[in-house]
């Protein structure tokens, strides 16, 4: 029996039908991708607080994001008006990535069993209440003792703080308020993996649909870190670029002068389902999921392995579940794999292991294979960035066209792959581009990878 149900499993394959996302290049995923396309960059100085005496004090931030502007309905928008920044820009996405697939009215609707239809996220912490935080030290500080009276601190919180505003910073209040918006009453879980979250979420979504337990399911991620305790957390560890004369190109994956990532912020989600039932309910079909690999390096809180090998790990399983041989060219004889959208975070040690990596996995190919960061261009988007980042290998799939990694202009000897510098590249008269592996490496050397492609009935 076990093994009957394996293979009808196996047998089950998994479209994307919807997609969503909020990025600082734009709302909606036209707008964003030919920004990406034009090599556009949203990097610029924090104005959401004062960061002025921050060693890093830019980011790539999603201005002017009113959620009533993107749910268009004042009722729907007043339901979820204390949601956190988090919970909003999930909200958003989830929202047009609903919509794009045709399940918010009409036939469409109706052909969704809510009791088939899950979330899995990939979502951060919500923003903290910095300043009543710092209000309710202060009330608790004990002079004489040079400490915090943990009791009197109690009681100011208890004043201070406001309760919605705690429950909001809560990891899973995205996908409370995400499930409550399309009424979706099957599996809902969030995993908090740092920035390989949301390529996480969205292969172990695949995985619960292929295993029957969902037909629809909508995964992604969303954070936003730019506030005084995230950036000064990730100053603390170095891991930011520096360039506060020139933020517009601090972002610089794979160049020799890269100094570290730039933070951004947004969201991504994407509809998966079951294509029998994707058919029958006429859906129109973006791509097909075809593999996703996850691996632990179980090394160091803060790196990745030095030898890459858990990242090379989880693209070759990525792979070997869709059937690909990343060592052997494609009947055209191009590599089977047309476009790789690079974890390519701008930091000194990341950049140079996953090159390590994809060399591992691809050998004499891996010089073909055009591989770009889009994190030169929106900043790191943390645990949005993986499902982003897919959206980026659809658009690729159905263009052609595959997107820049911006701001590299000194090749550094111990990247030599094909980063795609400075300008898009249309692939339409090389076969076009039919299948991408999308990466997500996060910090305690977690790796992700899912492989896409093009749908072919």
């Amino acid at each position: 029996m076990a093994s009957m149900s394996r293979a009808t499993t196996d047998r089950r394959r998994v479209v994307i039908t919807g997609m969503g996302w909020v990025t600082p290049l734009g709302r909606d995923i036209e707008t964003a991708w030919a920004r990406l396309v034009r090599g556009d960059c949203a990097i610029g100085p924090v104005r959401r607080f004062n960061a002025e005496t921050f060693s890093t004090n830019f980011a790539a931030q999603c201005d002017d994001f009113e959620l009533i502007d993107a749910l268009g309905d004042p009722m729907l928008a007043e339901r979820h008006a204390d949601a956190s920044l988090n919970g909003r820009f999930a909200l958003a996405s989830a929202y047009a990535a609903w919509q794009d697939a045709g399940l918010h009215e009409g036939a469409g609707k109706e052909s969704v069993d809510p009791r088939r239809v899950g979330v899995y996220l990939g979502a951060g912490e919500g923003p903290p209440q910095f300043s009543s935080f710092i209000r309710s030290h202060i009330a608790a500080w004990d002079e004489q003792a040079r400490a915090v009276d943990s009791v009197a601190f109690a009681g100011a919180a208890m004043e201070i703080l406001d309760t919605v505003g705690e429950l909001e910073q809560e990891p899973q209040a995205a996908v409370t308020h995400v499930a409550d918006l399309v009424g979706a009453r099957g599996p809902s879980v969030n995993c908090l993996t740092a920035c390989a979250a949301s390529t996480q979420s969205v292969g172990e979504a695949f995985e619960i649909i292929k295993r029957g337990d969902a037909e629809v399911m909508l995964a992604g991620g969303s954070h936003s870190m730019i506030h005084p305790l995230g950036m000064t957390g990730f100053i603390r560890l170095t891991a930011m670029s520096t360039r506060s004369d020139e933020p517009e190109s601090a972002s610089r994956p794979f160049d020799r002068t890269r100094d570290g990532f730039v933070m951004g912020e947004g969201a991504g989600v994407v509809i998966l389902e079951d294509l029998e039932h994707a058919k029958a309910r006429g859906a129109r079909i973006h791509a097909e999921l075809k593999g996703y690999g996850s691996t632990a390096d179980a090394y160091r809180i803060t790196d990745i392995h030095p030898d890459g090998g858990g990242a090379q790990l989880a693209m070759q399983k990525a792979l070997q579940q869709a059937g690909i041989d990343p060592t052997k060219p494609g009947k055209d004889g191009r590599p089977q794999v047309h476009y790789i959208s690079a974890h390519g975070t701008g930091t000194p040690e990341n950049d140079g292991i996953e090159t390590k990596a994809v060399k591992g996995v691809f050998g004499d190919l891996a010089a073909q294979i055009p591989f770009s960061s889009v994190k030169s261009m929106m900043g790191h988007l943390i645990q949005a960035a993986g499902t982003v980042e897919l959206i980026t290998c659809v658009k690729a799939i159905q263009s052609g066209v595959v997107p820049p990694t911006i701001h590299l202009e000194r090749p550094d000897p111990e990247c030599d792959l094909d980063y795609v510098p400075n300008q898009a590249r249309d692939l339409s008269d090389q076969g076009g581009v039919e299948v991408c592996l999308s990466n997500g490496f996060g910090f305690g050397g977690q790796n992700d990878a899912v492989c896409v492609q093009r749908y072919v009935p």
